[in-house]
């Protein structure tokens, strides 16, 4: 395996880390306001205070507002605040069943750090980035598992088949194959109510997504099938009398698989680009449950684009992530032309 390959996984491996445990990860909730602290920049970890001194521990300076302004601040340079590691903070469900209130770093109450600036509410965008990242990076998860579990199994249904079940799911696939995938997705999810929780919107999303986009795995896994089924293993297993399911499951779909996980690694980071981009336009999951879109769709008014760079992190996430996963594939498809 490359070294860029493995920079990769470790990145993706880092990347659902942190989302899964997010509570642990993120120093607040992702809906703690702090009101008094709208749009505060960046908090930097300095070493070094302002007489020259030099610090084993990273401590922060935090912000105080300027007077008679409004999202302006100047660092309180006079009471330095040390970062501690596992400080005690707010409680949150450790995978979802276990309570705990330990954080991965934090400072004590009532200071706060905000390593990646706050928004016009004062919530913290590192928490919001963290704990957003459970949605948009799983949206994209799950989204492909949809997509390429149809697409598994029409395509193989479609080659093993053939004759009228070939081109009936075949003609199906080109119409999906023909319509605009994002403008479908734009045109499914107006029709869905928007009031709805933000669980059952995720899976609204996703199902519009997977659904959306099976026609080109399924078409790439019939190619590989209709090669398969001709193999003389293959047609010795039938002479044997052994049944489709088994010829299928046995001696088929395993070598499907490489199409299957070069298709995953290809479609997950469009998946997540298409929840984002629905959230972004108010069509994913709502506030104040944070997703990569929705935290995006602050920078459609444009004194937040002009003035505040940090809100531009998601973003930001997005592109080390898709490369992550680009890279993945790359590596997915040079294996398989070995292989081959």
């Amino acid at each position: 395996m490359s070294k860029t390959a493995k920079a990769a996984m470790l990145l993706l491996c880092l990347a659902y880390g942190m989302a899964i445990f997010a509570g642990f990860f993120a120093p607040y909730d992702y809906a703690e306001q702090d009101r008094e602290h709208p749009f505060a920049p960046p908090t930097r970890l300095r070493f070094v205070d302002s007489t020259g001194k030099l610090h084993v521990v990273p401590f922060v300076y935090p912000w105080r507002s300027k007077e008679n302004t409004f999202a302006e601040y100047e660092a309180d340079v006079l009471h330095p605040v040390a970062v501690t590691f596992l400080v005690k903070g707010g409680e949150y469900k450790l995978l979802g069943l276990l309570s705990c209130n330990r954080h991965f770093l934090g400072v004590a109450a009532p200071a706060r750090i905000a390593l990646l600036g706050t928004d016009g509410y004062g919530r913290d965008q590192l928490s919001r980035l963290i704990w957003g990242g459970r949605i948009s990076l799983f949206a994209g998860l799950v989204a492909a598992a949809v997509a390429l579990g149809l697409g598994m199994l029409v395509g193989s249904v479609s080659g093993y088949f053939g004759g009228v079940v070939d081109g009936v799911l075949m003609r199906l696939a080109e119409v999906f194959l023909a319509v605009p995938w994002l403008y479908l997705l734009f045109a499914v999810r107006a029709f869905l109510p928007l009031r709805i929780s933000p669980s059952e919107a995720f899976f609204l999303l996703v199902g519009v997504i997977g659904v959306a986009g099976w026609a080109r795995p399924a078409r790439l896994i019939r190619g590989v099938v209709l090669a398969a089924k001709e193999k003389n293993y293959v047609l010795a297993a039938r002479g044997f009398g052994a049944s489709h399911l088994h010829i299928l499951l046995r001696h088929i779909l395993p070598q499907t698989w490489g199409v299957f996980l070069t298709q995953a690694a290809l479609l997950i980071p469009q998946y997540i680009l298409a929840e984002v981009t629905l959230s972004y336009f108010g069509l994913g999951v709502a506030e104040p449950v944070p997703s990569w879109g929705n935290m995006l769709g602050s920078l459609q008014q444009y004194h937040v684009l002009a003035s505040y760079w940090w809100m531009l992190a998601p973003a930001l996430a997005l592109i080390p992530v898709c490369w992550a996963y680009y890279a993945v594939a790359n590596f997915a498809h040079e294996r398989l032309e070995f292989l081959h």
